[in-house]
């Protein structure tokens, strides 16, 4: 066994970056010769999900020895390369170690609703999370873009999935926005930046330290933020609210496991190793976005506080929660941008809990308003507590995850001297505290309205989101070990 995992993650085997993008590739094409017989065929797609988060947990102690694999160059500073690298590891970690509990939720969820085209929805989750790794372990600008187009569409068809109206006019929405952004903002960003710096490679201490002055980048860097729509900053936000008509482990996908998470990912990915915190911080290029993202922040959390549909207001909740991880990018400074990796995680694993558990009332005890949970903890406390320690996770109390990101982004806004958005981050937490808090205390002090005629949830849809409830616990107690690899590259207290 020491000897297989040697040469899994040898410097001289990078073809481990190339194998692991793989992975899910494999697992859709044994799904699709399984597709005549269901068990067989979501056993095929759990496997490769727990295969692939053993390799990408595999890669965390070579972390830092520089793999590199390149699979094509068209011109100088111009390649499809895959890189191994911190910021990408926890990506890739989040959308690899959530893809088999999310297999487990989607197989009860879909059957208990009696889903057509099952296989199909299956494949193209396949295919996303093939898109996220990809991403995950792009070397430069170029290949990340074509990871990214990858998922969009990738994802498309899941939000069109019930094919009824709703879903066609919201997957049209989704597509629309998405592309235009990443086509009409986010390559011409690209194409400035090689043009600048004759590269796109992703380089410690950023690509354009010395490149251009603050007005280039300032215009550039609002061009990348826009153009990443996946980030969904106002007001290129409306693709994710649109989604919502996707059945829930769509929603938990696009929220948590690979879309959302893309956008935050390769914002991060731009302000450290394109730009560089150095520069964006002494250029003082960031500050606009930085009041979008505050913006953001605020407005978003405010939509979720006055939506009385349970899927929109944690629609929204996500909004404003990416916009903290933005946030966190535009203050540049190490123990923000700290804070906002490891948001993307403690928000992966809470936001996962929160979609999965209005799943599980939906499909139960077939609930989708918030003004119609009264007692239902009663009937279903397994859901109502997890739902619980997923919010409070997300408003960012201890004894949970979100304690130390929200702790750490707070940190750096105040290194940073801007006591503005060190309230602006409090009062989104209030305002969590308002919009998610309310949810399990009608579902457990509420008297119902009626006699309760169901239980809990089936053991396929509750079990997954008991389990990402104690992720969020697992969280708090080992965020340390989550920061590790990212000494890297930031300089942490």
């Amino acid at each position: 066994m020491s000897e297989l995992f040697a040469a899994w993650t040898s410097p001289g085997q990078a073809l481990a970056l190339p194998v692991t993008v793989a992975l899910p590739l494999l697992g859709l094409g044994a799904l699709l010769l399984l597709r005549r017989h269901p068990n067989a065929r979501e056993g095929a797609s759990l496997l490769s999900g727990i295969l692939l988060a053993a390799a990408v947990l595999a890669l965390w102690p070579v972390v830092d020895r520089g793999l590199r694999f390149e699979l094509w160059t068209w011109l100088p500073g111009l390649s499809l390369e895959f890189s191994l690298e911190p910021l990408g590891l926890l990506f890739a970690t989040v959308a690899a170690v959530l893809w088999p509990v999310t297999t487990v939720f989607a197989t009860g969820y879909l059957r208990a609703d009696d889903e057509r085209d099952q296989t199909r929805f299956f494949a193209f989750f396949a295919l996303t999370i093939t898109a996220a790794m990809w991403i995950a372990l792009s070397a430069n600008l170029v290949t990340l873009f074509i990871g990214y187009e990858l998922m969009t569409l990738a994802t498309w068809p899941l939000v069109a999935h019930k094919g009824s109206a709703d879903a066609r006019r919201g997957s049209r929405t989704y597509l629309v926005v998405l592309l235009a952004t990443s086509i009409g903002l986010l390559l011409p960003a690209i194409v400035w930046t090689w043009l600048l710096a004759g590269s796109t490679d992703f380089r410690p201490g950023g690509l354009l330290a010395g490149q251009a002055g603050t007005g280039v980048l300032t215009v550039l860097f609002a061009l990348y933020l826009f153009g990443i729509g996946k980030a969904a900053l106002m007001p290129v936000h409306r693709w994710l609210p649109a989604a919502m008509v996707a059945p829930t482990p769509v929603s938990a996908l696009l929220h948590a496991v690979a879309v959302v998470k893309a956008g935050v990912f390769t914002v991060l990915k731009v302000a450290v190793y394109v730009f560089g915190l150095d520069t964006l911080s002494g250029s003082g290029a960031a500050r606009p976005m930085m009041w979008v993202a505050a913006f953001t922040l605020l407005a978003a959390a405010l939509v979720a506080l006055r939506s009385d549909d349970l899927k929109r207001r944690l629609a929204y909740s996500t909004v404003s929660q990416l916009a903290y991880i933005v946030l966190a990018a535009t203050v540049a400074r190490d123990v923000a941008v700290a804070g906002g990796a490891l948001h993307m995680v403690t928000h992966a694993v809470g936001k996962i809990t929160l979609f999965f558990c209005a799943g599980a009332i939906y499909i139960t005890a077939r609930k989708s308003r918030v003004s119609e949970l009264d007692g239902l903890g009663r009937a279903m406390p397994w859901t109502f507590a997890a739902f619980l320690v997923a919010s409070i996770s997300i408003v960012g109390l201890p004894p949970l995850g979100g304690t130390w990101s929200k702790w750490l982004l707070l940190l750096g806004a105040a290194e940073a001297d801007q006591v503005v958005m060190l309230v602006v981050l409090l009062v989104g937490s209030l305002l969590a505290l308002a919009y998610l808090m309310p949810i399990p205390m009608r579902g457990f002090f509420l008297p119902p309205p009626g006699p309760l005629a169901h239980g809990e949830a089936r053991l396929t849809i509750a079990g997954p989101l008991v389990l990402t409830a104690v992720g969020c616990v697992a969280l708090f107690f080992g965020a340390q070990a989550v920061l590790a690899p990212l000494a890297g590259i930031l300089e942490l207290p």
